[in-house]
């Protein structure tokens, strides 16, 4: 066992039974499928997210069920309408519809045990991606963080086994075992920012910094350290200064610790998050808040913020004008 990719699987041992691998029919999951249904068999089945965004997702189906039948591990298909808003990233807007999918074939899928377990094949390249594409949006923390090994959505454990092992070694495993896969074919496409970086800055990164994949790996490491002791704090703070949050109490904190605070009110009580410039907006307002006919009233997210007395409420929809503040 010397590749990084087979010490990856050998160290990944997920909490509950059975497993779901979030199968695309590309390289990364079709090698994460077929190492865990070697280490675990019987115990697998693959989730199949059909997005209909081009000609070729039927093809995708197709291949995906062909594996999965060489393999002899059981395939759950869910058809999503992935299309993005106007505004709205198309990249993010698929990830939502697989995330909500991947919710419903855990839950729909009755003939085996309740699934609570899903591994996804994003790798070293993909969480350098992530990294400079939240560098390029001047993110905080929490983008700088990039992609978690474990995270809880939809009420699963997602699980990213293979975040140390570059994507290269990963083909070299598949075609040692004469496995196909398939390419999509939106990855050569130059209009997604992800896709440059995987053509232009990554080539450039290996011949400057050639360890770039297991430094930028430490560097997310210490970002993800220091946005959970944040989100630690923030949930402290927040038992102080209550929720909705009390006005005075806020502004006895400093700036910092203010807007630490607000963002985290603001995502788990409302699931929004701010712009930097909302958030600003809103931590101004606050520190001039010094008398009773002060008024706030600030667009935050898909909402607003207003003060109503010595509270400070978001709102969905701008509230009635005959609010009394």
């Amino acid at each position: 066992m010397n590749s990084t990719f087979e010490r990856a699987i050998a160290a990944f041992e997920p909490a509950h039974w059975p497993l779901a691998v979030g199968f695309s029919g590309g390289a990364d999951s079709t090698a994460l499928l077929a190492a865990c249904v070697l280490r675990w068999p019987g115990q697998v089945v693959a989730f199949h997210v059909h997005h209909g965004l081009q000609a070729a997702a039927d093809g995708f189906e197709q291949h995906c069920h062909a594996i999965c039948e060489r393999l002899g591990v059981p395939l759950v298909v869910h058809r999503v309408d992935a299309r993005h808003a106007s505004g709205e990233s198309p990249e993010d807007a698929a990830r939502r519809a697989r995330y909500a999918a991947f919710a419903e074939m855990a839950r729909a899928d009755g003939a085996r045990a309740a699934i609570r377990s899903v591994a996804l094949g994003h790798h070293a390249d993909d969480q350098v991606e992530t990294l400079l594409l939240a560098l390029s949006r001047g993110a905080g923390l929490p983008g700088l963080a990039a992609m978690p090994a474990l995270a809880q959505r939809n009420g699963l454990d997602i699980y990213r086994p293979l975040l140390a092992v570059p994507g290269g070694e990963i083909r070299e495993w598949l075609a040692g075992r004469d496995l196909p896969w398939i390419e999509d074919p939106t990855n050569d496409d130059a209009r997604y920012t992800r896709n440059r970086i995987r053509s232009v800055l990554l080539p450039a990164l290996e011949q400057a910094f050639p360890q770039f994949r297991a430094t930028f790996a430490r560097s997310v490491g210490h970002a993800a350290q220091a946005q959970q002791l944040l989100s630690e704090l923030a949930a402290q703070d927040l038992e102080g200064v209550g929720s909705p949050p009390r006005i005075a109490i806020l502004q006895a904190l400093s700036r910092a610790r203010q807007a630490n605070v607000l963002r985290h009110w603001l995502a788990q009580s409302h699931g929004c998050a701010p712009s930097a410039a909302q958030l600003e907006q809103l931590l101004d307002q606050v520190r001039a808040c010094t008398t009773r006919g002060h008024r706030i009233h600030l667009k935050v997210a898909t909402g607003f913020v207003e003060r109503k007395g010595d509270l400070l409420h978001w709102y969905n929809a701008p509230p009635s004008p005959k609010t009394s503040l």
